[in-house]
């Protein structure tokens, strides 16, 4: 076979360009589509992602670990108006950097992550030059609307469309948990066969339990974390009710709490605490590194997940709760569907949107030292046996070679 034939086989053998659009963060800072793209990247593609500008991700383009990064400009909204405008700029936005994209790389694949659900738009276009459409399910932006807002009326019914168009236009969909796979089946007319889930799980590779730094305890002897955006759906309110609770009402002054991430409801919650009294026991972090969010989760002796029960948070699996897993923490939630099936018997389940059963949790396993130690190996072991993305990123592999087969 002569030298040019074989230049040609391996090009067909090549796996093909493949183009990754995310709105909601930028990128590398979105774990889960880094690990998409890198996973995708080793796997043979040549992988280029469309995001937003954000915090230290200020550059126009640039290229990471093989990887082709365009980023926009975005402008912030919170009001339903407010995010058609915001959503549309950025459609723009995308789409101009997704023919950009394509010029250079002629990719066979556009995949699109939510929120929001509206770059199906950019995929019909890709569509009429034989690019195959990855809807890659991450939020559900009606029950997030209805949360976020607290009411339907014609935004809710608006995005409720615009997911059916989404999985309408996806050659495949990818979802994070089983509760999302019933939804792109029933709510999204999907084919179950056209449906992959892949979880957002930690990749073990990275995440190493460090030694404890006591200073982080701010002298006290115990420490709870919070790891996670501080918006109105998050709970950290509810949170800091319960540790209200557990400072006055049970005179317990031993714990400290480490409030980790940044969000729009920052402000009013440091306000909450003020206004309680209670910063000498709570501690907003903001943002941090990586090596000093895994100094805080390794010193951490329970770690807690607030979110309160409506019908987004029911179903979604928070991420958070499997990274406290991967540092042998044990957990307080309250009791959803999704979060049970993600942390098992490595947590303990409050009664949906109760602070005062929440603080009886927290206070349970700050008691006991032996069940904290037990709760945690049960749910580094749940992490180790299944839930990480070594495991789920075959998964991810697979929803591609299906869409290439159609």
């Amino acid at each position: 076979m002569s030298s040019m034939t074989l230049s040609k086989a391996r090009q067909v053998d090549r796996p093909p360009a493949v183009c990754i659009i995310v709105e909601d963060l930028p990128v590398p800072f979105d774990r889960r589509v880094w690990q998409e793209a890198c996973a995708l990247w080793e796997a043979g593609y040549r992988v280029s992602v469309i995001c937003r500008k954000g915090k230290d991700y200020g550059a126009s383009y640039e290229r990471i670990a093989g990887i082709d990064i365009y980023r926009h400009g975005i402008w912030e909204a919170s009001s339903p108006f407010g995010y058609l405008i915001e959503y549309s700029m950025a459609l723009a936005a995308e789409f101009v950097l997704a023919l950009k994209a394509y010029r250079r790389t002629r990719f066979r694949i556009l995949h699109a992550c939510n929120p929001p659900d509206t770059i199906f738009l950019i995929g019909l276009f890709f569509k009429l030059l034989g690019v195959r459409f990855i809807f890659d399910h991450h939020d559900l932006n009606p029950e997030l609307f209805e949360a976020k807002f607290h009411r339907k009326g014609f935004f809710h019914r608006l995005l409720l469309l615009a997911e059916r168009l989404t999985y309408h236009t996806a050659t495949v969909a990818i979802v994070t948990n089983e509760s999302y796979r019933e939804i792109a089946i029933t709510r999204g007319g999907k084919r179950p066969e056209r449906v992959f889930i892949v979880r957002s799980c930690p990749d073990l590779k990275t995440y190493h339990i460090a030694a404890p730094r006591p200073e982080l305890r701010q002298g006290k002897n115990l420490l709870v974390a919070y790891l996670g955006t501080m918006g109105p759906q998050e709970g950290v309110d509810l949170l800091i009710a319960s540790i209200e609770l557990i400072v006055r009402l049970k005179k317990r002054y031993d714990t400290h709490f480490a409030l980790i991430g940044g969000g729009t409801e920052v402000p009013r919650l440091k306000e909450m605490v003020a206004e309680r009294n209670l910063d000498s026991w709570v501690t907003f972090t903001g943002r941090i590194p990586d090596d000093e969010l895994a100094a805080y989760l390794s010193t951490a002796d329970v770690c807690v997940a607030p979110d309160p029960y409506n019908e987004m948070n029911d179903k979604s699996t928070m991420n958070k709760i499997l990274q406290y897993m991967a540092f042998a923490r044990p957990v307080v939630l309250f009791d959803l569907t999704e979060g049970r099936r993600s942390a098992g018997d490595a947590a303990l389940y409050a009664k949906p949107n109760d602070p005062a059963d929440l603080a009886q949790k927290l206070l349970i396993l700050l008691d006991s030292e032996p069940l904290r130690r037990q709760m945690g190996e049960r749910g580094r072991k749940r992490i180790e046996e299944g839930l990480n993305w070594e495991a789920e990123k075959k998964w991810l592999l697979h929803a591609y070679e299906a869409a290439l087969k159609k």
